[in-house]
């Protein structure tokens, strides 16, 4: 461990503000916070939080770097993040293993995480050529209207420990080309990540005297949390985390007139056609439901399966969890890690007891597990709940591997339990049928914000805009046209005529120009 820390620029005990490059460390005098492996209940390292006064020395430095940045054409913005992809790639695999020893996702899952950041920075180069206007028709002889695009300012991103590091780089990335500064508040779960992030962007930062433009700030909610939502430097708020959490932000936020892109819980739902591929329903399920042990917000909550299909699922789905292995994240072998901490396993098994309590049957697994040389880790077994279609507890997200297993008998009645969370992320159907694919993805079909038919809920591509609606927020990050987040629109009306002619055939004659007759 330590010769990984220090391979990515880590010591045992780290600063938690820094506006950029090698020299943009500040000395801060916060209250130390302890970075602990869920794999076994060990410090890795610590970080030295920061002050009020970090925090406004990190947005004097960001005001400047923003000033600058936003003037250098977006093209060479795009190039700048194309080295960082690179210098990501280089680094690919001692960020992977930091990010699975802080985290607990296991080691592939760690590697596609930068992967992730690797192609958000392919994406951000080619969109900082693209950055498109639109041309209008005015209704005025000699008039020219367009639209055009400027950087909106510096961007808070407050990012969640189950993607410490890709998220950012959704936001950074994409913000960056459009000209914004960034200032990130990384999850106190997973602080050691954003330092080895900002660590590999120093050199390139350096080399191009650009301090100022990413920057980073660990520290609490009420700390430094509270301060970015109220500050109204920050134009835009870009916040990864709970439906309550969201709720506070997006509150704050619009309290100041502020912009809120929020990317909240989910309570998503896989449904199983009575003409699907079991073979292709089971692994879709198995990945949705306990990639990183069932603690994404696109995580597989509820498994709605056709009537016919329901036992013989069933029992398939049981063999395979029965095959699932359990241990360290690093071992290749292992299919699922522990959960962040004692809470989150907690919560699981408050869960599966107020499951038990009102009518749920839990078919498989749902108990602590103890792994051998890693006792004090936070280890449990995924569990399969045979739910009736009122249990109170299926309709809310636990951030764990549990998955409800409902029945339905028609098309319509499976999109009803689709739709009747609170949350809209992710939603899949498998299915042979072209109609009933056309119905899921109809106006009167799933009302999430991304629907896979023939797939699972989790592993979204980085081209799409990533999102959901109702609860989770209706954000959208990364892909299409979600770069218009980070911008401001400015309407441009040019008039190259000899008169001042008004819009909507308007007569306001002042006898300022006699000569001509104003419409």
């Amino acid at each position: 461990m330590r010769e990984l820390l220090q391979t990515l620029g880590l010591q045992a005990t780290n600063p938690g503000a820094a506006t950029g490059g090698t020299e943009g460390w500040l000395d801060t005098r916060g209250e130390e916070l302890v970075s602990v492996s869920p794999i076994d209940g060990r410090p890795i390292a610590a970080v030295r939080m920061a002050t009020a006064d970090d925090y406004e020395a990190v947005m004097t430095m960001a005001r400047t770097g923003f000033e600058r940045w936003r003037m250098i054409p977006a093209p060479q913005r795009g190039k700048i993040i194309g080295e960082i992809g690179c210098a990501l790639l280089q680094r690919k695999e001692s960020l992977a293993r930091l990010i699975t020893m802080e985290s607990g996702k296991i080691i592939e899952e760690g590697r596609g995480e930068i992967q992730e950041m690797i192609d958000v920075a392919d994406f951000a180069l080619g969109l900082s050529r693209q950055l498109y206007g639109l041309t209008m028709p005015s209704e005025r002889p000699h008039h020219r209207m367009y639209e055009q695009w400027h950087p909106l300012g510096i961007v808070g991103v407050i990012s969640s420990f189950n993607f410490p590091a890709a998220v950012w780089s959704w936001n950074a990335f994409i913000a960056a080309v459009c000209g914004d500064a960034i200032l990130w508040k990384p999850s106190s779960k997973t602080p050691l990540t954003a330092i080895a992030v900002q660590r590999i962007l120093d050199p390139i930062l350096d080399r191009h005297d650009l301090r100022g433009v990413f920057n980073l700030v660990i520290g609490s909610g009420r700390e430094v949390g509270e301060r970015m939502t109220a500050d109204r430097r920050l134009p835009l708020i870009s916040a990864t985390g709970s439906c309550d959490m969201g709720r506070r932000i997006g509150q704050q936020v619009a309290a100041r007139l502020g912009r809120s892109l929020l990317e909240l819980g989910g309570n998503n739902a896989i449904i199983v056609g009575a003409d699907a591929d079991l073979d292709l329903a089971l692994e879709a399920a198995v990945f949705s439901a306990i990639g990183t042990a069932g603690q994404r917000c696109t995580s597989a909550r509820r498994l709605i399966v056709h009537h016919s299909r329901k036992e013989i699922f069933l029992s398939r789905l049981k063999d395979v969890y029965s095959r699932i292995t359990i241990g360290h994240p690093l071992d290749g072998s292992v299919t699922m890690g522990p959960l962040i901490d004692a809470t989150a396993v907690t919560a699981m098994m408050d869960a599966l007891d107020r499951a038990r309590r009102n009518g749920g049957r839990i078919l498989y697994g749902g108990k602590k597990r103890t792994i051998q040389g890693l006792e004090n880790g936070f280890y449990v077994e995924p569990a399969i709940v045979e739910a009736p279609r009122d249990l109170p507890v299926m309709m809310e997200e636990t951030f764990a591997p549990i998955v409800y297993v409902v029945e339905y008998d028609r098309l319509a009645d499976a999109l009803a339990l689709n739709n009747a969370a609170s949350e809209g992320l992710s939603s899949a159907l498998i299915t042979d049928s072209l109609r009933a694919a056309e119905e899921f993805l109809s106006a009167r079909g799933t009302d999430c914000g991304i629907a896979n038919v023939n797939g699972g809920t989790i592993g979204a591509e980085i081209g799409g805009a990533f999102g959901g609606e109702k609860d989770t927020g209706g954000g959208r990050e990364s892909g299409s046209d979600a770069w218009k987040a980070y911008m401001r629109r400015q309407t441009v009306t040019i008039n190259w005529g000899p008169a001042l002619r008004k819009a909507q055939g308007i007569r306001f004659d002042v006898g300022a120009r006699p000569d001509h007759t104003a419409r």
